[in-house]
């Protein structure tokens, strides 16, 4: 996915950066398949670090996250990364509330926090980690269970570079993980684009209410979270709304 969007701003003009972030995929870093909020946020960082040592990037470098990303992407804006302007493409972006809703109340996250602090333990005491499949149409322990194509199929997502784990001990830091708080501190451009049948719109208009700068929201009909992903004409009408966003100024 997230090639499929750098090629088609290439073929816009762009010089168009992705990478695995750490502990996955091509990326170095151990423990594999660790979702780590924070480190990510510094993925970002270097990562803009080295596009402004490249000697054919001007300085008006511009970014563009898709789901959980735009997260990771608002805490960097917020550490003092400064981009251009912005782009978030179906973001994921919660609060506790949202967390709640999504992981089966209060009780839902308290037990999944209380399985994250023992598989941390059982880490630290004997370097091993505790893995649960990332993804599973049948396996219902899996961090996300449903009918999810994408991730399964592998003419989509589900590429044999992507492991399909998901640390245990990783709950608790993407449970705390709270990227709506950061809104009122951006003042950067920042485009969302989303529809209403894909995930937790609620977060993107709820983080979007409280931005301080300029800030426009564009909405996709009938358009679900992974059609966003790799499905035409979706991919295609995104990247168009975020070369327009980009040229502005």
């Amino acid at each position: 996915m997230p090639n499929l969007y750098a090629k088609k701003l290439a073929e816009k003009g762009f010089v168009a950066l992705t990478f695995d972030f750490r502990n996955y995929g091509e990326s170095d870093g151990t423990p594999r398949n660790f979702e780590d909020p924070n480190k990510k946020v510094i993925d970002i960082t270097n990562a803009l670090s080295y596009l402004e040592s490249l000697p054919f990037v001007n300085k008006r470098i511009n970014a563009f996250a898709i789901c959980a990303s735009s997260g990771y992407m608002s805490e960097a804006i917020t550490n003092g990364v400064k981009f251009n302007r912005v782009v978030f493409i179906a973001p994921w972006l919660h609060n506790e509330k949202i967390t709640e809703l999504v992981y089966g109340g209060k009780e839902g996250v308290k037990n999944l926090k209380e399985k994250s602090d023992l598989a941390k333990v059982k880490f630290e005491k004997t370097n091993s980690v505790e893995y649960i499949l990332g993804v599973s149409d049948t396996d219902k322990t899996a961090a996300m269970f449903g009918p999810f194509d994408y991730y399964l199929n592998p003419k989509r997502g589900g590429i044999k570079e992507w492991g399909n784990q998901f640390a245990v001990m990783a709950w608790k830091g993407w449970l705390e993980f709270n990227p709506i708080s950061f809104a009122d501190k951006i003042t950067t451009p920042i485009l969302i684009v989303h529809s209403t049948e894909a995930a937790i719109p609620m977060g993107a208009e709820e983080f979007y209410s409280k931005l301080k700068g300029e800030k426009k929201f564009t909405w996709f009909d009938k358009v679900t979270q992974f059609d966003f992903y790799d499905q035409e004409p979706i991919t295609s009408k995104s990247v168009a709304e975020a070369v327009d966003w980009f040229k502005q100024k």
